[in-house]
């Protein structure tokens, strides 16, 4: 597994970080950070998982699935948590308030539109979940209620457990106990994710003052992030492909 780069550079600076590419201007370099691809690949890939379940599946459904919640979690529920986080701003300054929320309202517009048309023409029961990850995407990442709802647990039910049920709703428009079960396990997943992920933060914005066995625990949790995100990711592309070979 590869070591932490640059960890010279200014602790606030995510552009440091593994998943963000090395090359291109800062602008650039800072929208494919806040789009946090390995862990919108996992969500992406809970959704594909939860389809692949379907005894018929619908090829066409499982593509929107992944376009609604690439829009809807990829890019405006990332937008929206930089738009809210408290005190610390990883990605700096360079989106203003203003693109941060029409980046949020433009991709959600988008996920939704394509969400209604199939939810009023082949899955009507998907409008539970539609407003479900709706709440979320604005209590978890703008930190309503006082943060009741920006919690480990939650962020791996509504970012684990729900997309593997939107992808098996898509298809089927029922629920089952074996999709509650998968469900379940990914939730977990994701918990494995963010308990990793939030001191793997701390440690990264408070590089500077740490000591060389804190610094070491930092290439520890980057590698539980790589491999968990990779993991799923991969686990999505088998059910995949097992699938289509059927």
């Amino acid at each position: 597994m590869e070591k932490t780069q640059n960890m010279d550079e200014a602790p606030a600076d995510r552009r440091s970080e593994w998943f963000v590419p090395k090359f291109g201007p800062p602008r650039f370099r800072s929208l494919v950070g806040l789009l946090f691809l390995p862990y919108t690949g996992m969500v992406l890939s809970f959704s594909v998982i939860g389809s692949m379940l379907a005894d018929t599946l619908y090829w066409d459904r499982v593509l929107a699935i992944v376009v609604i919640y690439f829009f809807g979690l990829g890019i405006a529920a990332h937008a929206l948590d930089a738009l809210g986080s408290k005190g610390v701003k990883p990605w700096g300054t360079i989106f203003t308030k203003r693109q941060l929320r029409l980046l949020a309202v433009c991709s959600l517009a988008l996920a939704y539109l394509l969400a209604f048309y199939y939810m009023v023409r082949y899955v009507p029961l998907l409008w539970v979940l539609a407003v479900s990850e709706g709440f979320f995407v604005f209590a978890y990442n703008l930190e309503w209620f006082h943060g009741k709802f920006h919690t480990d647990h939650w962020f791996a039910f509504s970012w684990g457990f729900l997309p593997v049920l939107a992808g098996y709703i898509m298809q089927t428009n029922k629920i089952s106990v074996e999709a509650l079960i998968l469900a379940a396990a990914m939730a977990l997943f994701s918990m494995v994710e963010i308990k990793a992920s939030r001191p793997y933060k701390d440690l990264k914005q408070r590089f500077a003052m740490l000591k060389e066995e804190e610094k070491s625990l930092i290439t520890r949790y980057e590698a539980i992030l790589k491999n968990i995100s990779l993991g799923v990711i991969l686990l999505g592309v088998g059910f995949l492909i097992w699938r289509l070979a059927k």
